[in-house]
């Protein structure tokens, strides 16, 4: 997982890390600036007989792949309660397929199927306008000012972003599309969507605010010791004239969507602070039959993740 050598896009890069750490509170060493509060659970991929009609990668050619699933909370405090109503969502889903030693690709997922903005460099727009908000200042403030200029923002924050009752009970959407080819040559662009086999549930206001502050981590913990939890991986197809690199657009709720596998997680992680702080995902697959589009939101957001991920691991060995 290479760091850009384009200057301008580490400085870029840098600068969001920066207003990541000033929107909450400063650097929480060891963990993420953003969806610090987390947990690991491991288990098993298998894919389903149509996937490999659409891609050659070599987790679809094979019977079953080990996974690494990280479920997080969105904010960069390692404390957040799972109930905040500010804080706690978009949630988040990353998926770790172990292809072989040192040799993985990633997933990565929010439980929103949006995205505020285009570009990097317009969320970094985004979070300044956040930070220079004073609710008791004159109106329109900075972030009212950012969301008039910008729909696509306005849609994102006025997404309703429910509290589930469970991690297992959430769906879970990449919000980039992927470019996928077939051992033929063909190619279909395509979006990831993670939907629990459980089903959906979630709290209404007075049922979340009664919930302790931990209680989507106690709750996985105590679901997986009983039972798999089993999550579908689906592929929403995009079709011809659609918009294939810009997280901002969504595509037509009846695009068909592929089954491309499931995930059963089995149990908690061993040592798992140690491995949150170690593991860094990577949103460009870097991998045969599976291609970042043209979105320019990967190139930031791996360099992003890298950047922190490495000051994650500095810290863990201090």
């Amino acid at each position: 997982m290479p760091l850009t050598t384009d200057e301008k896009l580490l400085s870029l890069s840098r600068d969001i890390i920066e207003r990541f750490d000033k929107v909450d509170g400063g650097i929480h060493p060891g963990f993420r600036p953003a969806h610090a509060k987390g947990i690991l659970l491991t288990g098993v991929f298998t894919p389903s007989p149509e996937a490999a009609r659409l891609t050659r990668a070599p987790h679809l050619q094979r019977n079953s792949t080990p996974v690494t699933v990280r479920f997080s909370d969105f904010a960069g405090i390692p404390t957040v309660a799972d109930n905040d109503p500010q804080g706690a969502g978009p949630r988040g889903f990353a998926i770790r397929f172990h292809l072989a030693e040192h040799v993985h690709t990633d997933i990565v997922a929010h439980s929103v199927d949006a995205f505020p903005t285009r570009t990097a460099e317009e969320f970094l727009d985004f979070i300044n306008a956040l930070i220079a908000t004073d609710p008791a200042g004159p109106h329109p403030n900075a972030i009212e000012q950012f969301l008039g200029a910008h729909p696509a923002a306005l849609r994102f924050v006025q997404t309703p972003k429910p509290i589930p009752t469970s991690f297992a009970k959430e769906s879970f959407f990449a919000v980039s599309a992927f470019k996928f080819t077939n051992a033929e040559g063909v190619s279909r662009y395509g979006r990831y969507r993670l939907l629990p086999v459980a089903g959906h549930e979630y709290l209404d206001e007075a049922g979340a605010a009664a919930r302790s502050p931990n209680f989507l981590f106690d709750e996985i913990k105590e679901r997986v010791a009983k039972e798999p939890v089993r999550f579908n991986i689906k592929v929403q197809l995009a079709e011809d004239g659609d918009t294939v690199d810009d997280a901002t657009v969504r595509w037509p709720e009846n695009r068909p969507q592929l089954a491309f596998g499931e995930i059963s997680l089995q149990e908690i992680a061993p040592n798992n602070a140690g491995e949150q702080q170690k593991i860094i995902f990577d949103p460009i697959p870097r991998l045969e039959g599976i291609e970042a589009s043209a979105d320019p939101l990967f190139e930031p957001r791996a360099n992003i993740y890298l950047m922190t991920g490495r000051r994650r691991r500095a810290a863990a060995k201090q």
